[in-house]
């Protein structure tokens, strides 16, 4: 293995190999892989940092893994805020947790933002004292930013680890100010390596701090393990290693400064031009486009006229990401094209945020119940068999055991849902 044996038509099967002799095993690091992931954790300053050759979601399901095999609970419970992926849903559907959700005080403009305070989350752990860990997004999908150092403060002191989903984020460590969640005071986090490094589809980082519970470290590759395949991609795995090695000489940084200041350029010149942007973090550009007049599918579409592919877009937002790969070219690009767009008057349009749902059954009893599909329109008041979720931000409309509400239809509709899995 493999069948191609090095020759095919992509030009990269001479590089696409399985666990031969020499080439280490990824869920018992102690050759080549093991030295490229001891490399990554020192860049990062952690305890441990595990490569993953498939995405943020099998980090995902590991952070909760190691939490629920770090407690007697026949049933953990974890606490978050709504606008997650749903690589954590399917996580506490297959471990068994229970959710406790946080909504934000104020009604969210977007299934991906959940604007969470940390003094949400303190009073939430002061109420509850059965909770096991806390597990925040951040940035989201919008570019948003949590203050994670306050959070994980409060975490702290409660006795609860903090988890962060930080996909989008795996770049903060190299900002001129080092803003990683592990940086912060998080005790684990996911990075989505090809989101924002110069990594392949697939390549992610599970980083574990140097302040986790001690066993942490212990159980992070046995748990992988569990969640991912026997033949990881040893091309993801390659790709890792040569981001790292890109890394460590410096060259990163110093590209990721020039790209930061040339997004903050164009956001600069487009909000010149009258268009409303939203967000904090650096490597994202999110167009309010509805208050601009467009429908942020709508402009995405327009952009693609002119060859710019955006990252996100839903009937409020076009978002763009911005990477190393970048030429000043193709900054130039992005702004000639929104200047040939004119800003008009804002659309009407009416406010879904999610809003909190009666939970009929647990989550796990819901996704393992016999269920029938039916159209969203008859789906009022019955409860939600498998999560639904809109592709992306894969944030949860729908959550399995939830009760579907007319808030919830509106939303699925919104997003082009017209069927859903309900319980009989």
């Amino acid at each position: 293995m493999p069948g191609h044996k090095g020759v095919g038509r992509l030009g990269i099967e001479q590089l696409d190999i399985t666990e031969i002799k020499g080439a280490d095993y990824l869920y018992d690091a102690s050759g080549i892989i093991g030295q490229s992931e001891a490399q990554m954790t020192q860049l990062y300053s952690t305890a441990k940092t595990c490569f993953s050759a498939e995405g943020s979601s099998q980090c995902i399901k590991t952070m909760l893994g190691i939490i629920r095999l770090s407690t007697d609970k026949p049933t953990p419970t974890v606490l978050a805020p709504r606008n997650v992926h749903k690589a954590f849903i399917d996580a506490c559907i297959l471990l068994g947790f229970e959710i406790v959700w946080l909504y934000p005080d104020t009604p969210s403009p977007s299934i991906c933002c959940c604007d969470i305070t940390p003094e949400q989350i303190r009073t939430a752990l002061e109420n509850d004292n059965e909770i096991d860990c806390c597990y925040v997004t951040s940035p989201d999908y919008i570019g948003n930013i949590a203050d994670i150092k306050t959070i994980s403060e409060i975490c702290s002191q409660a006795g609860v680890p903090l988890l962060v989903d930080n996909a989008h984020g795996a770049y903060l460590k190299f900002l001129d100010e080092d803003a990683h969640p592990i940086t912060l005071g998080a005790d684990m986090c996911c990075d989505s390596a090809h989101k924002t490094l110069p990594c392949v589809t697939g390549g992610a980082l599970l980083h574990i701090s140097k302040k986790a519970p001690e066993g942490f470290v212990e159980k992070a590759k046995t748990v992988m393990s569990m969640f991912g395949s026997t033949s990881p991609s040893y091309l993801i795995l390659q790709s890792l290693d040569l981001c790292g090695d890109m890394i460590s000489s410096g060259e990163f940084g110093k590209l990721l400064s020039q790209t930061v200041s040339r997004l903050d350029g164009c956001k600069q010149r487009l909000t010149s031009l009258g268009w409303k942007l939203c967000g904090s973090e650096k490597l994202k550009l999110s167009v309010r486009a509805a208050d601009c007049g467009y429908d942020g599918n709508q402009l995405a579409d327009i952009l693609r006229s002119s060859g710019i592919e955006p990252e996100y877009s839903d009937s409020g937002y076009t978002v763009l990401m911005a990477g190393v790969g970048n030429t000043p070219q193709d900054f130039e690009r992005l702004v000639g094209a929104f200047e040939k767009i004119p800003v008009r008057p804002p659309l009407e349009r009416e406010l879904l945020p999610l809003c909190k749902a009666g939970r009929a059954v647990s989550v796990r009893q819901a996704a393992f119940g016999r269920y029938k599909t039916v159209s969203v329109d008859s789906a009022l008041g019955k409860v939600c068999a498998l999560t639904v979720t809109a592709c992306q931000p894969s944030v949860p409309v729908a959550v399995s055991g939830e009760v579907i509400s007319e808030q919830i239809i509106k939303i699925l509709k919104r997003y082009s849902i017209f069927e859903i899995n309900v319980l009989y």
